[in-house]
């Protein structure tokens, strides 16, 4: 495929593989241990599992599937942006919810969901995509003349949920290796990445602006975020896949042939990195294998 890509100590391979095509939107893809992904197409409402080599299989339909991930026990988990709810997909193959509201008021439209080693799950919920007549989460207290409802909470593990920040139009999330930082990212008109600092509890303790991604003409946004072992933080922008340093400096951009859109680390060495691209995935060897998540840590062989 086009789209080479020079960055020596990033990537092992320079030429993006194309698994799969013939898709509207992909997103929310996701590295299961027992040899495959999972990724969705928002614009069908379906979620897919692919093996490489074989076809993309239909797993189930959603409402408007987005962002996955697992919880402890290695069920999916899922952002369903036109459910307005965060899903899980049970053992008798179906979809369940876990929340819809929050104060009385069902979510907007939630987006990128991860898991912390706690069994906490934290989840973006942006509001500029729902009407403001549509929009049912009230306001905080003493706020009359201004609507914030774009957030990222957090569902215990008991089930209970938390604001743990406002944001412009918060997307993708991502831990550090440490689990004490989250980075967020802002979509819209302000393209930066946030980095939110947790104390031990998993709550807001600071934040900062960790990287500006306003820069360069290409299409892109800060969209699907991951983190490696190393601490690098990978995040969609103009261009393709941005590589940014825990300090906060750009390494460089990976390419691919088509906008790149989210990504997730997968293989048995966590070092394969498929990207959802518009109408296809495709996958890169990366020499620095991505963080682990929490369940692979505490899966049985």
């Amino acid at each position: 495929m086009a789209a080479i890509n020079y960055l020596p100590d990033i990537l092992e391979t320079t030429e993006a593989q194309r698994l799969a095509t013939g898709f509207i939107f992909t997103e929310g893809p996701l590295w299961h241990p027992d040899g495959f992904y999972y990724f969705v197409d928002i614009r069908t409402n379906s979620l897919y599992r692919l093996t490489p080599g074989k076809p993309a299989e239909l797993v189930i339909k959603t409402q408007g599937g987005n962002g996955t991930t697992f919880d402890l026990q290695g069920r999916l988990v899922i952002c369903e942006g036109e459910g307005r709810r965060v899903s899980r997909l049970g053992v008798d193959g179906k979809i369940e919810s876990i929340v819809e509201r929050y104060q009385g008021g069902r979510f907007n439209r939630p987006n990128d969901v991860v898991c912390r080693s706690d069994g906490s799950l934290y989840f973006t919920d942006p509001d500029k995509r729902v009407p403001y007549t549509e929009r049912e989460i009230p306001p905080p207290a003493g706020i009359d003349n201004l609507w914030d409802g774009a957030r990222v909470y957090r569902i215990s593990p008991a089930g209970e949920v938390s604001v743990v920040a406002h944001c412009e139009y918060p997307n993708g999330l991502a831990f550090s290796p440490d689990e004490r930082t989250l980075y967020v990212a802002n979509t819209r008109s302000s393209k930066y990445l946030h980095a939110i600092e947790l104390d031990a509890g998993g709550k807001m303790i600071g934040r900062r602006i960790f990287a500006d991604m306003n820069l360069g003409a290409q299409p892109g946004i800060p969209d699907g975020m991951k983190v490696d072992i190393q601490g690098n933080v990978y995040c969609t922008g103009p261009g393709g896949i941005w590589v940014i340093s825990p300090q906060g400096e750009r390494i460089g951009t990976i390419a691919f042939p088509e906008q790149a859109v989210n990504f997730a680390f997968g293989g048995d060495d966590l070092r394969t990195l498929l990207c959802c691209a518009h109408t296809s995935v495709y996958t890169l060897r990366v020499r620095i294998p991505g963080n682990p998540h929490p369940w692979y840590r505490l899966r049985k062989p």
